[in-house]
């Protein structure tokens, strides 16, 4: 690959402050630097730009998840049994990603996207305040599966991981917004890792343009903690609505684009 120009390098970095701040917040980061990367550098393979975006990620990942233990403390007896889960799942995914063909999960990702958006926005207070639906093994269980799940997919393919965490950690087990992202941060965190044991020894990270990623990441990732930390529940709800909403509209052109 040549060397990138300074404007390229300039839009790539701006993708990822902002990915860093919105991973942060809700979740879904990848919905704004994995197309920047596609964008940028149009002749990398696929694996190079799902490597290198996983690269970037981890370090926003980590700065928020810091952030969120030192601020939120995020109760570990559920987040370390979702985040060990969610690596399991991540790993395989990772393993098995050459084999799923993406075109057919874009039409199940819209219409559970479609299912999330209009649920939330139909229960006004839905995440506002913690009411946790289970408890003892059956709360540990749900969290793991939950885990298990959203990590495969993360290996597999990718797109609103985060965002499909909170949701599942808000609406089916119960948390507030705020403490399902502090959760969802450190299990987002555990599918980024896993995914990279898979393709940092196949060669596929594209290290200069990673370690940009991850600075930028880093950047935007602890203002975006800070952020939502400091605006609370309410905040995370609207932010989460519209990155859903985003989300609807880009895989919802995906998929007109599939049957043209």
């Amino acid at each position: 690959m040549d060397d990138p120009s300074l404007y390229l390098l300039a839009f790539v970095a701006a993708a990822a402050f902002l990915a860093g701040w919105t991973d942060a917040v809700v979740g879904g980061g990848g919905l704004v630097q994995l197309p920047a990367l596609m964008i940028a550098f149009p002749h990398a393979a696929p694996v190079q730009l799902l490597a290198t975006n996983k690269l970037g990620s981890i370090a926003g990942t980590t700065t928020s998840s810091i952030t969120y233990l030192r601020r939120v403390r995020p109760d570990p007896r559920t987040a370390l049994p979702l985040a060990l889960a969610a690596f399991a799942g991540s790993l395989g995914g990772a393993f098995v990603a050459s084999f799923l063909p993406r075109e057919a999960f874009n039409p199940i990702i819209l219409v559970v996207l479609v299912v999330v958006g209009a649920y939330t926005l139909a229960t006004p207070k839905l995440g506002l305040v913690t009411r946790i639906r289970f408890s003892g093994g059956r709360h540990y269980g749900a969290a793991m599966t939950t885990g298990m799940l959203i990590g495969f997919y993360d290996g597999a393919l990718g797109p609103g991981t985060g965002s499909f965490l909170v949701f599942a950690l808000v609406g089916w087990l119960g948390y507030g917004f705020l403490e399902a992202s502090a959760k969802a941060k450190i299990a987002n965190w555990a599918t980024n890792f896993a995914s990279l044991l898979v393709f940092v020894p196949q060669g596929a990270v594209m290290w200069k343009i990673g370690v940009i990623l991850a600075v930028f990441n880093i950047a935007g990732g602890y203002l975006g903690a800070r952020t939502a930390v400091a605006k609370g529940a309410a905040f995370i709800r609207g932010v989460f609505v519209v990155v859903v909403g985003a989300f609807i509209l880009k895989i919802g052109w995906d998929v007109v684009q599939q049957l043209l």
